[in-house]
C-alpha cells in the first residue's frame, strides 16, 4: 500500500512494503528519490534488518545455532502495518513472524518513521525487545538518490562533501567481506569526493569508517543543487551504485553493522557494531535529509 505524505508544498510517499520512502518531491516538483528502473537496479530505499551485507557463508549463528538469512536481511521485503498517521508522517510496524523466526529467532517489534519536513525528511527506526532474552541486530539504511537531478548533468558533475576534511581510507570488499588491512585510498586530507562511474565499476561499494564527519552534501557545485545527509550515529557510511551500468543514482547508505569482516565468526555478536538489547529496551537510530 502506498500512503501519501503532504506538508510545506512537498510530497512524499511511502510504501508498506519494506516502510520505506519511495518519493520525495520539493516545492517544485522535483523527485530525488532514484525510482527503482530495472534496467539499473529496482530498488529505492531498503531497510537493512537484521543485518547488513553478507553474512559469512549465508548463515548467521546465535548462541552456536546456525540459521540461513539473506543478503540486507528481510525487513526491506516484508509487510509493515501502518501504525498511525498525520498529514505529514507515517509510522510503520513489522513483528515476528514464522517467516521470520525461520531465519531470526527472537521476537521484536521494528517501528520506522516516515516524516516530511519543511526542508527534506528524516527516517527513524525504533527497535523494541519484548522478549526475554537478548536481542542482538544490525541496522542501516540504504537511501537512492538520482543523480544527476536536472537534465543536462552528468553523474561525475556532482561532488560528495563533507563537513570537515577527512583521512579516511575505503574499506574494499572482496566476495562480500570486508578486511580492514585491504583498503584503498579514499579521503586523503579533503573534504570533497569526485563522482566518477569507474571508481564503483571497480570496487563495487566504497566503505567508509571513522569519519569525523556527522553530515555529507551530495550536490553539484556550480548550482549548489542537491542533498545534505545527516547521518549522525552511524559508524559506517557506505557509498554505492550498480558498477558497470553508469547508472543515474548514488545511495548513501548510514550503517550500524556491516558485511562479514575477516577473522570474524558466524556468531551474530560478533559482528561490527552489533547492537544488542536486554529485554523491555529499545533504541532509536535516525537519519535526516535536507534538500539543497
Amino acid at each position: 500500500m502506498r500512503i501519501e505524505l503532504n506538508g510545506w508544498d512537498r510530497r512524499a510517499a511511502v510504501d508498506t512494503r519494506g516502510g520505506e520512502l519511495i518519493s520525495y518531491r520539493d516545492e517544485g516538483d522535483l523527485e530525488y528519490i532514484w525510482q527503482g528502473d530495472p534496467a539499473y537496479w529496482e530498488g529505492r530505499n531498503p531497510l537493512l534488518f537484521p543485518v547488513i551485507g553478507a553474512c559469512r557463508d549465508g548463515v548467521v549463528a546465535f548462541g552456536g545455532r546456525e540459521y540461513p538469512i539473506q543478503r540486507h536481511g528481510f525487513a526491506r521485503e516484508r509487510e509493515f502495518t501502518l501504525a498511525d498517521r498525520g498529514a505529514d508522517w507515517a509510522e510503520l510496524e513489522l513483528r515476528e513472524d514464522a517467516e521470520s523466526l525461520a531465519c531470526y529467532p527472537f521476537s521484536f517489534r521494528l517501528r520506522v518513521r516516515q516524516q516530511l519536513h519543511p526542508d527534506g525528511f528524516s527516517t527513524a527506526v525504533t527497535v523494541h525487545n519484548p522478549g526475554e532474552g537478548p536481542l542482538p541486530f544490525c541496522l542501516g539504511a540504504h537511501t537512492a538518490f538520482r543523480c544527476p537531478l536536472l537534465p543536462g548533468e552528468r553523474f561525475e558533475d556532482y561532488r560528495l562533501i563533507f563537513q570537515q576534511g577527512e583521512d579516511c581510507p575505503s574499506l574494499v570488499p572482496q566476495d562480500s567481506y570486508l578486511d580492514r588491512e585491504r583498503t584503498m585510498p579514499c579521503l586523503e586530507g579533503t573534504d570533497t569526493l569526485v563522482l566518477d562511474h569507474s571508481v564503483f565499476d571497480r570496487v563495487d561499494t566504497l566503505v567508509l569508517e571513522g569519519l569525523r564527519s556527522h553530515r555529507v552534501r551530495l550536490c553539484r557545485p556550480e548550482t549548489g543543487r542537491g542533498v545534505e545527509v545527516d547521518f549522525s550515529g552511524f559508524p559506517i557510511l557506505a557509498l554505492w551504485t550498480v558498477p558497470g551500468k553508469q547508472a543515474p543514482y548514488l545511495c548513501i547508505e548510514p550503517w550500524h553493522g556491516g558485511p562479514a569482516m575477516a577473522g570474524e565468526s558466524r556468531e551474530m555478536t560478533d559482528k561490527a557494531y552489533c547492537i544488542t538489547l536486554d529485554p523491555g529496551q529499545s533504541r532509536t537510530l535516525s537519519y535526516r535529509v535536507r534538500t539543497l
